[in-house]
């Protein structure tokens, strides 16, 4: 189906950010665009749910830069998944983001209201390209973008942590992603993303293939799979809804959604494993979800933490599409959705126990559940999620994961799995504990309370993501539809 739909759904955050822009004097009309543009944004994607959910896909080109190459949408379902997650919390990150930045009266907030818009733009760009050319495109957006949210304090650390950010990620993209693509054009005469692999049957050699594939890898860095991964923790000097973003909507999830293109629609299924990349890939993953848990359990700073908590959880994304089992597969893809949920639900948290008591060490938190209940409740329904607990999302991704491992006949990854999440227990359960039974320093009770414009978004997505664990019948539909 040709519609004009999925640059609507393009257009509509980069109109949101232009009219921040303008009301720059007037804030609370300011304020407003962006739930509203979120709202639409969200109704036109899921308008295009329906013909991709019967095995369409919208598509739109727009015009062509080189033979073979074209600045093109398409819509399907891969597509789907992330643009379905990144603009549904986009409602809740607006509404979330206007109560933090009033309550801590941050400056520059026309600028981040601004970028926090384009960054959703670019997302749902990377989300509907229809070819390497027209992602790498939105890739690279969505890094200058988020740039400004990074460094937005302005202060040292702030300018250290966004120059990090922009080296690692900017640096990886110029050099070996920028390779990748040269290549790529080079072997196939295009970049477009075929079903079945774009590079499957071409005539070159094996080792050539395998430089191309780790190319796209580690180019790829805000997958985050160790090395690339140094940015994601140096980024959490941004406000609490930057990180979320960074995290869980947009930025984390561009990457991983930018190496499954690769293993679906650039190489293939058949050729990742032909190439014995898949096994190759699953044990430098592994490495990651392991080491970045270890990590997280020795930051005492909750974001920190939680940062590295996300390097390790990435790594599940790209474990499941590379042990080439159709189970995996499937649970890699909705983890996507089940991470989103669950991780946006915790930064949200953290940022509101910040603004209700400054308090940023997870050591200085004890008792701090029995004043913000709301808060440390919808933490602790995170955290079940990410460890796997039943009902919430993260027990269905991990278990169709573990399913595929044993589907695969590796049981290696299971172990991997079960290890990990006894190490996402180990570093999320006692936050729950110390807050809701440690004993309290002394302070006045009225100086520490709930702030319901941030209260509110971190229970709709704790919501979000128990009814996600009850009811994951579209997103497990949509990833079956790219494993078929």
């Amino acid at each position: 189906m040709i519609s004009i739909r999925p640059l609507l759904a393009v257009a509509v955050p980069v109109l949101a950010a232009l009219a921040v822009l303008l009301l720059n004097k007037r804030a609370k009309l300011r304020d407003v665009i962006s739930p509203l543009a979120a709202i639409a944004m969200f109704a036109i994607v899921a308008s295009m749910a329906p013909t991709v959910l019967a095995g369409g896909t919208v598509d739109l080109r727009l015009f062509e830069i080189l033979p073979g190459i074209d600045f093109a949408f398409r819509v399907d379902a891969l597509g789907m998944v992330f643009a379905t997650v990144s603009s549904l919390l986009w409602i809740v990150a607006s509404i979330y983001s206007i109560g933090y930045m009033r309550h801590l009266n941050e400056h520059a907030q026309t600028r981040f209201f601004a970028c926090f818009a384009a960054s959703l733009a670019a997302a749902a760009g990377g989300a509907f390209a229809a070819n390497l050319f027209t992602l790498v495109i939105f890739y690279e957006v969505l890094s200058l973008v988020t740039y400004p949210l990074v460094y937005h304090h302005e202060d040292e650390e702030g300018w250290t942590g966004s120059r990090k950010y922009l080296v690692y990620l900017m640096g990886a993209s110029k050099s070996v992603l920028l390779a990748a693509l040269a290549l790529t054009y080079n072997i196939a005469g295009s970049l477009d993303f075929v079903p079945g692999g774009l590079l499957a049957g071409v005539n070159a050699s094996a080792p050539l293939l395998t430089v191309v594939y780790f190319c796209y890898l580690f180019g790829f860095a805000k997958a985050a799979v160790m090395p690339m991964h140094a940015w994601l923790p140096a980024a959490m000097v941004a406000p609490t809804p930057v990180s979320a973003l960074l995290h869980a909507v947009a930025v984390v999830k561009m990457g991983v959604f930018c190496v499954l293109r690769v293993v679906f629609h650039v190489f293939g299924v058949g050729l990742v494993g032909g190439l014995g990349l898949g096994i190759a890939t699953a044990y430098v993953v592994s490495f990651t979800i392991l080491m970045a848990s270890i990590y997280a359990l020795t930051r005492d700073d909750l974001k920190a933490r939680l940062a590295y908590s996300t390097v390790s959880q990435l790594s599940y994304i790209v474990l499941g599409a590379v042990l080439l089992s159709p189970i995996a597969m499937v649970g890699g893809i909705i983890h996507i959705a089940a991470h989103a949920f669950s991780k946006i639900t915790l930064f949200f948290c953290a940022g509101s126990i910040y603004c209700a008591s400054g308090k940023r060490n997870i050591s200085d938190m004890a008792g701090i559940g029995r004043r913000l209940p709301w808060t440390m409740g919808a933490f602790f329904v995170g955290s079940l999620s990410m460890i796997g607990v039943p009902p919430a999302a993260g027990f269905i991704s991990k278990w169709y994961l573990a399913r595929g491992s044993v589907e695969a006949g590796e049981t290696p990854f299971l172990i991997v799995l079960l290890i990990s999440s006894v190490l996402n227990a180990a570093y999320f359960l006692p936050v729950s504990y110390a807050a809701f039974f440690g004993t309290e320093a002394q302070e006045s009770p009225a100086t520490v309370r709930e702030i319901p414009m941030l209260t509110i978004p971190l229970v709709a997505t704790a919501i979000l993501s128990v009814a996600m664990g009850i009811f994951p019948d579209y997103f497990l539909a949509l990833a079956e539809r790219v494993v078929r």
